[in-house]
C-alpha cells in the first residue's frame, strides 16, 4: 500500500515512517498541510495518516478538509493522531477519519487498522 504521513515532528515521522514501511508499505512523508496536499496528489496513496494539530499555514483539519474536496482524494481513509481532547476527536471522526489515535499511541492498533484498510480496498480498482 502506499501510505502518506502528515506529521511536522520529526521524530514522530520517523517513527510512523519506520513502523509502516517496515511492514512492506511504501511511504512518503509531508512535514507541513501545504506539501501534505502537494504529495497526496502527486503520490496518489492508498491512505493517508495525519497530525491533527499540525502547525504551519494549513491547520491539520483544514488540510483533512481540503483532502475530502479532491477528487483523487475524496475517497481515501485517513487515520488521525492527536491529543486526549475529546472535541478534537469529535471534529476529526465528523471530518471523516476512520480512526483518530490519542498521543502517545499504540504502534499495534496502528498496524491493525492499516491491514484492515488494505483487506477492504484488496481487490478493488481505484481510478487515479
Amino acid at each position: 500500500m502506499q501510505i502518506l504521513v502528515i506529521e511536522d515532528s520529526d521524530s514522530i515521522a520517523a517513527m510512523i515512517t519506520a513502523l509502516v514501511s517496515g511492514r512492506g508499505h511504501e511511504v512518503r512523508g509531508a512535514a507541513s498541510g501545504a506539501q501534505g496536499l502537494e504529495a497526496a496528489a502527486s503520490f496518489a496513496p492508498d491512505i493517508i495518516l495525519i497530525d491533527w494539530a499540525l502547525g504551519g499555514a494549513i491547520s491539520g483539519p483544514e488540510t483533512c478538509a481540503r483532502l475530502r474536496r479532491e477528487a483523487s482524494t475524496r475517497e481515501t481513509p485517513f487515520l488521525v493522531f492527536g491529543d486526549t481532547d475529546e472535541e478534537a476527536k469529535r471534529q476529526a471522526i465528523d471530518a471523516g477519519a476512520l480512526a483518530y489515535y490519542t498521543k502517545p499511541w499504540s504502534a499495534l492498533a496502528l498496524l491493525k487498522e492499516i491491514e484492515s484498510v488494505r483487506r477492504r480496498s484488496s481487490g478493488r480498482i481505484r481510478l487515479r
